[in-house]
């Protein structure tokens, strides 16, 4: 385990009254990275726990970390309109609004790099560069069966769609997760903008996604299709266990430092 000293969260009000929780760590007076986890994951979880605060932090950054609505210790509403892709990246803003803070660099996985993607594209001004990790194209849960999904918090039924079991699964085995506001989430993130090759952001990106990762090619395109963009592949990494990865934090301060990205092998940096 890498967690650093966790502060107790402070509660950020977004517009339409959900809190959202922020962790803050390092030096305020330092620039800034934001860390914004994926599906089912929280802040701690997703960063803290990985060792991505202890290294960002040691390389002199200000980090603040977010638990999204719906997550850790956030509000957690149980209705879909809560969850829109305009709403998710408002909530970033509304943090940076609350921080004081001007510009920051963003570092999303998963459902964190989609929400990340539309922020760029919404706030240019207040994002200077971002780290989109297992960022596919579209929505990756539109096959996901919310009925089977809500079938399964009634009587314990594993869904017969794979991809719904394998997330249910998932979302149940993590404390404190609420499967009804996690299924809201896919059901009100459905029809708003997704990542596509005609939508990039024109800040510098890294994509990082798992060689062992099904949506890796996908990846590849929306990289191809930004003006600045850099992919790195996360070797013997899959869609879940990616955030984990020493190469991939490597990779990731290297870009948010300035520094061009080394293919993994290169120069492998200390545990």
């Amino acid at each position: 385990m890498h967690n650093s000293a966790v502060p107790e969260p402070r509660r950020v009000m977004s517009a339409d009254g959900v809190a959202i929780a922020t962790y803050e760590f390092g030096d305020p007076d330092a620039s800034t990275v934001m860390l914004v986890h994926g599906f089912a994951s929280s802040a701690l979880g997703n960063w803290n726990l990985t060792g991505w605060v202890r290294d960002l932090v040691r390389a002199g950054s200000h980090v603040i970390a977010i638990d999204q609505r719906g997550h850790g210790a956030s509000d957690k509403p149980h209705d879909p309109a809560s969850y829109t892709m305009q709403t998710l990246a408002d909530d970033v803003l509304t943090v940076l609004d609350t921080f004081l803070i001007d510009d920051v660099q963003y570092v999303g996985y998963s459902l964190g790099a989609r929400v990340g993607w539309k922020a760029a594209r919404e706030y240019p001004e207040r994002i200077s560069t971002a780290v989109l990790g297992g960022i596919p194209d579209g929505d990756p849960l539109t096959r996901f069966d919310l009925e089977q999904a809500r079938r399964f918090i009634d009587s314990g039924e594993l869904p017969d769609d794979r991809l719904t079991a394998t997330y249910v699964s998932m979302a149940a085995g993590i404390p404190n997760n609420d499967l009804s506001a996690l299924i809201s989430l896919v059901e009100g993130m459905r029809d708003g903008e997704q990542p596509t090759v005609a939508n990039a952001p024109s800040q510098p990106l890294l994509f990082a996604t798992g060689t062992d990762d099904r949506i890796i090619e996908k990846s590849r395109a929306l990289c191809a299709a930004s003006p600045h963009g850099t992919f790195f592949e996360i070797p013997g990494r899959n869609h879940f266990n990616a955030p984990t990865s020493r190469e991939f934090r490597a990779a990731a301060i290297e870009f948010l430092m300035g520094e061009s990205v080394k293919p993994p092998g290169a120069d492998p940096s200390p545990e």
